[in-house]
C-alpha cells in the first residue's frame, strides 16, 4: 500500500511539473517568443522579485570609501558574489583614479595662475 502511495506522489508531482513547465510567464502571455529580441532564453516563470529590502545606494559625490562599505543582501536568486566584488573593486579603482586626476590638474590650475608666464 506504501508503495503505490510514493509512486502516486510522483506521478502526481511529475504532471504537475510538465503543466507547469510549458506555461508561459503571465508578462509573456499573448506575445510570440521574438517580441523579447533574443534577451530571455529561458523563461522560468517567475514574475520579477519584490524589493523587501531597502536599496543599496551610493552618495551622491561617491568616494572610493564608499564602495568598499557597500554590503548586498545574499538571495536565492541573486549574482556571484566574486563577480560583484570584482566589479565594486575596478570601481573603487576607477574613483581613486579620477579624484587624482582631478587633483592634479587643480594643482597644476592654481600654479598656472601664480606662473603666468609657465604655462603646463
Amino acid at each position: 500500500m506504501s508503495f503505490f502511495l510514493v509512486f502516486l506522489a510522483i506521478a502526481l508531482v511529475a504532471v504537475a511539473f510538465f503543466l507547469g513547465a510549458g506555461r508561459p510567464a503571465k508578462a509573456d502571455r499573448g506575445r510570440g517568443a521574438a517580441d523579447d529580441g533574443g534577451q530571455r532564453a529561458f523563461d522560468d516563470g517567475f514574475d520579477q522579485p519584490v524589493a523587501n529590502l531597502p536599496p543599496v545606494l551610493l552618495p551622491a559625490e561617491a568616494e572610493p570609501s564608499d564602495v568598499d562599505r557597500l554590503r548586498f543582501a545574499v538571495g536565492l536568486r541573486g549574482y556571484r558574489m566574486d563577480q560583484v566584488d570584482q566589479v565594486l573593486d575596478e570601481l573603487r579603482d576607477q574613483l581613486a583614479a579620477k579624484d587624482r586626476r582631478i587633483a592634479e590638474l587643480g594643482a597644476a590650475r592654481v600654479r598656472a595662475r601664480h606662473n603666468p608666464g609657465h604655462a603646463p
